[in-house]
Formats: structure tokens, sequence, C-alpha cells
């Protein structure tokens, strides 16, 4: 199979969101008028973002979710996606499977596959995400404003959970039911694109959470010019973790992986916040508050820091 068979078969589809999708030089787009193109893009390496034996069906989940996580974070409704694939060779069961996940959660989020690129060589996923909103609504990093309260979606920690567990990382063992939770977290994410949508004209700021809590909120506070406070006791996770809070409070403050959104709002809008979490369909959690200075720290009940000795994952650390 060469590449454009590859293509054909298996990444081909009707361009029903496109004026042209897969199978020329560039695909032809029609943005909604009124609206503000989103792009964003992301890139899964082996070895680095995913193990060797990974399922390629949740590959292909994952390497999409990953980028509508983006779109959630700024509060748009993502429409077209590219992907490239570097591939050691042309496995054409791997492939297949790679693609039914793929197009399983572009599905269920309306986003058409317009184009990419496929070439031999390291296993290497690299997918670029286009989305829109009305011009002006953008959810960005730039705006929390001193006395808002820090929220965060969902629950957090169970990616970090698996990926210990699977490291052989952790000092006691899982029960089976939470580790199939923390491995199915970390291996089909599911973006909240419903909720940054709902979050549109009540927040000040947002990012999705990827490389660890503290470090994603510590873009905001550097972006906006202003420090955070993260509550430990507030961190929302499973009751098997939270039953362990300070022993596992790096994997929920700084393990990565979650890909929930982290928002600012101000306190007025704390009843409106809840109601939008309700219609996505989503546990919203107030975590914190954002003050003057810089940084983001970590306090435990008594007001005191916790000093993790990390924030987050570093894509340049040692792998």
């Amino acid at each position: 199979m060469n590449e454009f068979e590859l293509i054909r078969q298996y990444f081909a589809r009707p361009a029903t969101d496109a004026v042209l999708g897969v199978g020329d030089d560039a695909a032809l787009l029609r943005p909604t008028p009124g609206c503000e193109l989103h792009v964003a893009v992301d890139m899964l390496v082996e070895g680095r973002h995913f193990f060797a034996d990974v399922d390629p069906a949740d590959l292909g989940h994952k390497t999409l979710a990953v980028n509508l996580s983006d779109m959630a974070a700024m509060g748009a409704v993502p429409r077209w996606a590219l992907l490239s694939l570097a591939l050691p060779r042309a496995d054409a069961g791997w492939v297949s499977r790679l693609a039914s996940g793929l197009f399983a959660l572009a599905g269920r989020h309306g986003v058409t596959l317009v184009g990419g690129d496929t070439t031999r060589g390291p296993l290497t996923l690299s997918l670029t995400i286009l989305g829109e909103a009305p011009a002006g609504t953008a959810l960005r990093r730039d705006g929390a404003r001193e006395g808002d309260d820090i929220w965060v979606s969902g629950e957090l920690g169970l990616a970090a959970l698996a990926l210990a567990h699977r490291l052989g990382t952790l000092d006691e063992e899982l029960p089976d039911e939470v580790r199939g939770l923390a491995e199915a977290r970390m291996d089909r994410p599911e973006p909240r694109v419903a909720l940054g949508v709902a979050l549109r004209g009540l927040v000040h700021s947002a990012i999705d959470v990827s490389d660890g809590l503290l470090a994603d909120l510590s873009h905001i506070a550097a972006a906006s010019g202003v420090a955070g406070e993260v509550w430990l006791d507030a961190l929302p996770s499973h009751p098997w973790l939270e039953a362990r809070r300070a022993w596992c409070a790096a994997l929920l403050a700084a393990g990565g992986d979650d890909y929930e959104l982290c928002f600012t709002a101000p306190r007025s809008a704390r009843e409106a916040v809840l109601q939008a979490g309700a219609r996505a369909g989503c546990r919203v959690s107030r975590i914190g508050m954002i003050h003057a200075g810089q940084g983001v720290e970590l306090l435990d009940a008594h007001g005191t820091p916790c000093y993790l000795g990390r924030s987050g994952f570093d894509h340049f650390d040692t792998p």
C-alpha cells in the first residue's frame, strides 16, 4: 500500500462541511460569516506522548481529543481538521483502527477531516484543527483579574495515576475499577467543548489542563499579570484519590493529561458558572482565587504552601 492508497482507503471521506476536502492540493473552507477562525496544532510522538503498545483506536481518539480540548479552551466550535502521519510502515490493520477511533470522535463533534500528509518515519501524529466562534467571544489566557475565582472542570489526577501505575512508581496497588477508569482517562480523554461554548461571556480567562493544573494556570497568571492560589483540598478527583489527597497532591495538581478546562471568573458569576456546567453535563469546581502578584501557589488546608518539586510536564525534560 502506497501513501495515496492509504489516504484514499482510510482517510478520504465526503467533505460534508467543506467546499473541497481530501484529495487536492488544498482544502476549500467556508467559515460562518461573523465568526473568527481558531486554529491549533498538536503533535503526539511515540515514547514521549504514548506507549508503543497503545491501542491504535485509542490513539486516533486522543490525537483528535487533545486538539478539541484546545478549541474548548477558546470557547470555539470545532469544524475542520488536517492530519499528518509519520508511520514506520503502512500496516493496514493498524491504520484502519487508528482511523476508526479518530472518525468516531470527529463524528460526535461535527469535525470534517479535510487534508493532511503521510510519510515514513518514527511514529508521529500531528493534527491541526480549525474552529470558529462569534467575533469577540474567544476565551483567552490574558483576561484574569484580581478577585476572580479559579475553577476547573471534571476530575483531576486519574490520567497521571494511570501513567504512574504503568511506570511502576506507585507505592500501593490500584483496585481494578480505579485502574480501568484511570487508563480510560489517559487513553481516551473527553474534551469539554460544550462547556467551553457555555462559558462564553461568563469567564475572564481559560486554558485546558494538558501539562498539569499548576503549570497551565501559570500561563494564565503570566499572560494576565496576576498571581493565583489553588486550594489542595478543593481539587476534584475520584474518591480513591481524594481519600489519599496528601499522598497524591502531585498527581492532582501537576500530573497532566487531564484535558479539563481551568478558567477564572468574577465572584458575581458563580451561579451562572454552575448553571453552565449543568447545561454542558460537566462538573465544575471552584478551586482558588486570583490576586495581585506573580506565579501560582498550591496551599494546604492551613494556608501553607505545598512544594511539589514540579508544576507539570516539561517536553524537554529527560524522557
